[in-house]
């Protein structure tokens, strides 16, 4: 279960779960991370009680998490989830991580903390052009591909090279693995502008839920990947005097929505495991028949 952030993905995925009597894997990049329910619009304490979820909540800002380590642990997970139901529910819109699962991860080599910490000097001293020009070098094949403004990608993709000794662009196979279970892969559908409204609606109800208190318990972690995050980032700038808070609020919406985009993008990509499109409503019933048609039951 994947789509564009403020999709509907999480009461889909609520309802599709309840029904089956199964478990919810949740596939998001923050949401793994404790200490910041707000922001990453993780499950609410009724929602997590209703049905039981794994990977939400369980590390600290500050510990590593990567698209490969939530592949590892996913399929390590899902035997014993399957032992004792037929059927485990997948939500998010961490593309990677969906993508990880379903199609499978080229095998990266582990970053050490060195190497982390030597990409993050070189950032600090060239900044995110120089950052660039530096994978060039590297690996001219990756940097041409990359987004010129996306920095954890060029980071990542220096990372790797300089921990494998080899480019990160020969270590992308692509390749698409055969699972020893069936997958029906779903994105929520919803018409741009409603889906750019919810958008707008979901970062009003999150300040009015508290955001700023959270965001200020968190500045001093602003450092951190984990934070590194649309809705912190912006508060982080009010609190540094960068914006007024009536701006910062707006630059959350638009860049939730610039980020909703990018997801949209992405799913839309050639060559990936077919997606099925549906509309929230009623896209539970329509999942439901598709998993009893797959199994005949």
């Amino acid at each position: 279960m994947t789509g564009a952030t403020a999709s509907g993905k999480t009461d889909v995925a609520l309802d599709v779960a309840r029904t089956l009597g199964c478990d919810i894997i949740s596939a998001d990049s923050r949401q793994i991370y404790r200490g910041m329910p707000i922001g990453t619009a993780a499950p609410t304490p009724a929602q997590l009680a209703a049905v039981r979820h794994h990977l939400v909540g369980i590390l600290d800002p500050d510990q590593y998490y990567s698209a490969a380590r939530f592949h590892d642990d996913v399929m390590e997970l899902l035997p014993r989830l399957f032992s004792q139901r037929p059927y485990a529910v997948m939500c998010g819109g961490s593309m990677l991580y969906v993508d990880a699962v379903t199609d499978g991860i080229d095998q990266l080599p582990t970053i050490t903390d060195a190497v982390r910490s030597r990409v993050r000097e070189l950032h600090a001293q060239l900044g995110t052009e120089g950052l660039l020009a530096y994978l060039e070098n590297l690996d001219p094949r990756y940097a041409a591909e990359v987004d010129p403004a996306n920095v954890r990608r060029i980071a990542h993709a220096i990372e790797i090279t300089l921990q494998a000794g080899r480019p990160y662009s020969e270590l992308r196979q692509a390749r698409r693995v055969q699972r020893p279970f069936d997958i029906i892969k779903v994105a929520l559908d919803r018409p741009r502008p409603e889906l750019f409204d919810r958008i707008n609606r979901r970062v009003d109800a999150m300040m009015q839920a508290g955001l700023l208190d959270e965001a200020r318990r968190l500045y001093p972690l602003r450092h951190l990947n984990s934070l590194n995050t649309v809705g912190y980032k912006e508060l982080f700038a009010y609190m540094d005097g960068q914006m007024d808070l009536e701006t910062a609020v707006a630059r959350i919406a638009k860049n939730t929505r610039v980020y909703a985009k990018k997801q949209l993008t992405w799913l839309s990509r050639p060559g990936i495991r077919p997606t099925l499109w549906l509309q929230p409503e009623g896209g539970a019933g329509r999942i439901l028949e598709l998993v009893r048609a797959q199994r005949n039951v």
